[in-house]
């Protein structure tokens, strides 16, 4: 493969066609920002992803450079640090590198039910609006081999330049999908073969001793709510943490997490 020649951007152009350098909370025109070095080459070696612009500093192009090299996508663009700070959020980390990248193809509860096996896990997310943490949760599905994240359109983040650099990559492995009703969602799980698993810090039963064969779906709420009535209905079972009592909750990324080691030691 030719290794792409970089070309140097010392003014912020405005091209014809595809995003512009203005802040990215305006209206203009053209894909959204991803930035981050882990989430920037996902996406870069992703085939679902189409990207347009890719921008970085001369200090990230060294490190990456033999990375680079072996992905497609558009020839990078050398420019300095404060351009990126100009076009991204204020104050993110995104250690010189953006990729402005199309949103990916949205994938359907009803796929998702036809294409997993006889034995897999989703997380369902109920009310968690933190994008670093369903980005973290995302992460965490990723590293344990779960199949995806279900979280309503509502009250919920969108796949967001945040949310990809807190999922460190795994926004390109792990399909979120945003449904309209998380209850119906559930039923229409249940009716696919899962065993809904909901957690609740006074549940009675233990996570740790809880069967994860067949297909499962975790259940989680944002920390302090919880679950919703509806949701909590919708479980088949409800189930704890194995904490002490003086700290029984954790942040639902780092629950997550744990409920995903229970789920592969399980499997394995």
């Amino acid at each position: 493969m030719n290794k792409r020649k970089p070309r140097r951007v010392d003014a912020a152009p405005r091209p014809a066609s595809g995003p512009t350098l203005s802040s990215p909370h305006q209206r203009t025109p053209g894909p959204p920002w991803l930035y981050g070095v882990h989430a920037v080459l996902a996406a870069l070696a992703n085939p679902r992803r189409r990207s347009h612009r890719l921008l970085l500093t001369s200090e990230a192009r060294l490190s990456v450079a033999s990375k680079l090299s072996a992905l497609g996508g558009p020839a990078p663009e050398i420019v300095d640090r404060q351009t990126l700070d100009r076009i991204l959020p204020a104050g993110v980390v995104h250690q010189g590198i953006a990729l402005a990248a199309d949103p990916l193809p949205e994938t359907d509860l009803a796929g998702l039910l036809r294409t997993t096996g006889e034995r897999a896990a989703v997380i369902v997310l109920d009310q968690v609006t933190d994008p670093h943490n369903v980005g973290a949760v995302l992460r965490s599905a990723a590293a344990f081999g779960a199949s995806a994240v279900v979280l309503p359109e509502r009250h919920a983040p969108a796949a967001t330049g945040v949310l990809a650099k807190a999922a460190s990559g795994a926004l390109e492995l792990v399909p979120l999908i945003h449904v309209v009703n998380l209850a119906r969602a559930m039923e229409a799980l249940k009716r696919g073969g899962f065993w809904c698993i909901g957690f609740e810090e006074n549940a009675k039963e233990r996570l740790d001793r809880t069967d994860f064969s067949g297909r499962v779906a975790l259940v989680l709420g944002a920390e302090g709510t919880g679950l919703r009535r509806l949701t909590r209905d919708g479980c088949d079972l409800m189930v704890r943490l194995p904490t002490r009592p003086e700290l029984a909750s954790l942040n639902v990324s780092n629950a997550a997490a744990v409920a995903l080691y229970e789920y592969a030691r399980g499997r394995d």
